[in-house]
């Protein structure tokens, strides 16, 4: 993507002159405000705060052409030829490494391809801390203490919910597993007595036409919540590292970058002042086989299986080396992995609930210690 960004300046003297060109016409009149004429007024304090501005966010991948935009013809005329130059360089960059690419495939010497596969093997190395199987997958709750411990929490979270309403807090849960690792039903239990006008929840399913011409993270950001409400994804923005990655959706190259992209967007959801919470719903595979099983022989549950759940199985140790790397690297502190052991789903449906409930409660006591 091409960014080009322009800043068009004008003098104090000269905004005047404008606003009361706008002011003479009853036409245009409305255009100019309060605020306009604040901002005039205040003019040295705003162009310190551009200035700035200006500086903090240049950088080569985006810079700021700062446009002199008192004579309007040569305003245009600077916009349209930095932006005709910017193309043309993009479309340079591209032949350029189109032809890095063509020479990456010619076939390399013995030596090369030694130091080469000696770099892997220590980046593969370093990678390779396997979170996944220190998971403890024997933890469960029995069915009443399961009951009691759910009446409890969901109570807790329907006034929570309406506390983050009035605070204005938006919440974020992000949910990811193993098919039939449990999302639904630990969704299912965290909604039940929640005011249904305060959260959504989104499936995800794979992008359509509209979603495949935009970036891969527009559509999510379309469905971010607003202040004071919840969204809940069933399935999100990770299927970049994980199923497109696997199954050859996106190039290397966009896969490998998406790790330091989905912890930026997040770090931009917390600084809005969102409660970001991942969950990552973990089962063995002979606990799938048994409910992809009990999926097939019941009539209202068949529809939850497919041929392609089956066949995903036959790549469980691709997926699970791509989701170690996955929670390695985007495991934050302002948006943390939360690895539930969901073989026993009582279980998991608890600690689904008693993690939102905790996050809610901690950021309502921050909140009181700043107003006291």
């Amino acid at each position: 993507m091409v960014i080009i960004k322009f800043f068009l300046h004008i003098s104090k003297k000269e905004q005047k002159k404008r606003f009361k060109g706008l002011e003479d016409s009853k036409n245009t009149a409305w255009r100019v405000t309060e605020n306009d004429w604040r901002q005039n007024k205040e003019y040295q304090s705003y162009l310190e705060i551009f200035d700035d501005m200006l500086a903090k966010t240049d950088s080569d991948h985006a810079k700021w052409t700062i446009v002199e935009a008192t004579n309007k013809e040569f305003a245009t005329a600077k916009i349209l030829k930095t932006v005709t130059e910017r193309l043309e360089e993009a479309l340079k960059e591209k032949e350029a490494r189109k032809e890095v690419v063509e020479k990456a495939k010619k076939p390399q010497s013995k030596k090369e391809m030694a130091v080469e596969n000696t770099e892997l093997k220590e980046l593969e190395k370093s990678l390779k801390l396997d979170v996944l199987s220190s998971v403890d997958l024997s933890l469960k709750i029995e069915k009443e203490e399961y009951k009691k411990r759910l009446k409890e929490l969901q109570e807790k979270l329907a006034l929570l919910h309406f506390e983050m309403y009035k605070h204005r807090i938006p919440v974020v849960l992000a949910f990811e597993g193993w098919d039939a690792g449990g999302k639904g039903g630990a969704i299912k239990r965290l909604t039940e007595n929640m005011d249904p006008r305060g959260y959504e929840v989104i499936p995800v399913a794979a992008p359509n036409d509209m979603e495949r011409s935009h970036h891969y993270l527009w559509r999510f950001w379309n469905a971010m919540p607003k202040a004071g409400h919840m969204t809940i994804f069933d399935r999100t923005w990770y299927g970049r590292v994980m199923v497109e990655r696997i199954e050859g959706f996106c190039k290397e190259s966009d896969w490998k970058r998406a790790f330091n992209e989905l912890n930026h967007m997040e770090e931009h959801l917390t600084n809005f002042g969102c409660i970001v919470i991942k969950f990552w719903m973990h089962i063995d595979q002979d606990e799938q086989a048994a409910r992809f099983k009990e999926r097939q022989e019941t009539p209202d549950k068949q529809w939850k299986i497919t041929e392609e759940d089956w066949r995903n199985r036959e790549k469980w140790k691709e997926y699970e080396e791509a989701v170690n790397e996955m929670i390695i690297r985007t495991s934050t502190n302002h948006a943390p992995w939360v690895i539930v052991e969901a073989n026993d789903k009582y279980y998991a449906r608890i600690k689904v609930l008693e993690t939102v409930v905790t996050a809610l409660e901690e950021r309502m006591d921050s909140i009181k210690k700043k107003n006291k």
